[in-house]
């Protein structure tokens, strides 16, 4: 075969690899935008905080004048016997236990402080709230290894009207609030398990209404 044509072959074959490249870029700009995130199951969840309206059981052991049970205050404090508006919102369990125990120290030797949550309801940011075609929209205590099953037994299931598998989980982690997309009408029509995902304290369920 001549040069010439050698050159013209070389010359249609890298013509051909860039328009194929260009193309696939193309194709890659008009394509559909991802669908949201579904869901996922993120790993245990934190201690639980204690809110307003909790109800806490305070045992000093060996100093039964000293153990009580009291209800944390609106401003999120409360008042015990040697204890006067000890902040409690925002603590664990055991962290008040240990603020108590400071508290105590000047009045008992080495006190040993155990505290036990009776009622929970739980810090306002730490709240599940469900809203939209749900059959008794509201606000949930959170509870440890809460599922969204257990969220939708909670508010009686769907309404008629609702887009289940158009429902959308907002979570805030680390500052950055991420929306999410969750299968209701298949967890709870069709019973598929893996529709099923975590809860974390402060979800909001968003289930929006159907279009006939």
């Amino acid at each position: 075969m001549p040069l010439r044509s050698h050159k013209f072959v070389w010359f249609l074959l890298i013509s051909l690899i860039e328009a194929a490249m260009v193309g696939g870029v193309l194709s890659g700009c008009v394509s559909k935008p991802p669908a949201p995130p579904v869901a996922t199951q993120e790993g245990k969840a934190p201690y639980y905080i204690i809110g307003p309206g909790d109800e806490l059981n305070i045992f000093v052991w060996g100093n039964s004048e000293l153990s009580t049970s009291v209800v944390v205050r609106p401003d999120g404090r409360i008042t015990a016997p040697l204890v006067e508006d000890l902040q409690a919102s925002g603590r664990t369990p055991t962290e008040l236990a240990r603020d108590i125990e400071k508290t105590l120290s000047p009045y008992v030797r080495t006190p040993i402080v155990t505290v036990m949550v009776s009622e929970f309801i739980g810090r306002f940011t730490e709240q599940v709230r469900v809203v939209g075609e749900a059959t008794e929209p509201q606000v949930l205590s959170y509870q440890e290894s809460m599922s969204l099953l257990d969220v939708m037994i909670a508010v009686g299931g769907l309404t008629e009207f609702a887009a289940g598998n158009e429902a959308t989980l907002v979570r805030t982690a680390n500052g950055q609030t991420k929306q999410f997309s969750v299968r209701l009408d298949d967890l709870l029509k069709d019973g598929d398990i893996t529709a099923n995902v975590e809860i974390l304290p402060g979800d909001i369920l968003i289930i929006p209404e159907a279009w006939f």
